[in-house]
């Protein structure tokens, strides 16, 4: 079993940023990819980036391309997404999920098996 928690979220004006952390726990040895995601009301999930945990490879969605960073720390089970520049449109639960598989699209979300509570992320204009 894998236990995700997302943390960091909070509410911040357009042109802020924001920190969001996701703790891994749990059987986590063979988790091949972490990424983030993202929820708007009225809208369905979509990928926001994702890490490849042995390479460190990264993929972004281009509507956070160069706003955006998706990093790890392996020691800590970790994952971290820094946002800046936010927008009034990044406003969302933002979730945490890790897969065990190798993604034949790093952004897909069905190959991601395990997912966290969410953390929201508010963005004011």
């Amino acid at each position: 079993q894998v236990h995700l928690v997302e943390s960091g979220g909070g509410s911040v004006q357009a042109g802020g940023s924001l920190r969001l952390s996701c703790t891994a726990s749990g059987y986590i040895d063979s988790k091949k990819y972490m990424g983030w995601f993202r929820q708007a009301p009225g809208k369905e999930r979509e990928a926001v980036a994702t890490i490849a945990t042995g390479s460190g490879a990264t993929y972004y969605a281009d509507s956070v391309k160069g706003r955006f960073t998706i990093s790890q720390d392996n020691a800590k089970n970790t994952v971290y997404l820094q946002m800046n520049s936010l927008k009034p449109e990044d406003t969302a639960m933002y979730y945490c999920a890790i897969t065990h598989g190798y993604p034949t699209v790093p952004l897909s979300i069905g190959p991601y098996e395990d997912w966290g509570q969410g953390t929201q992320v508010i963005v004011s204009p």
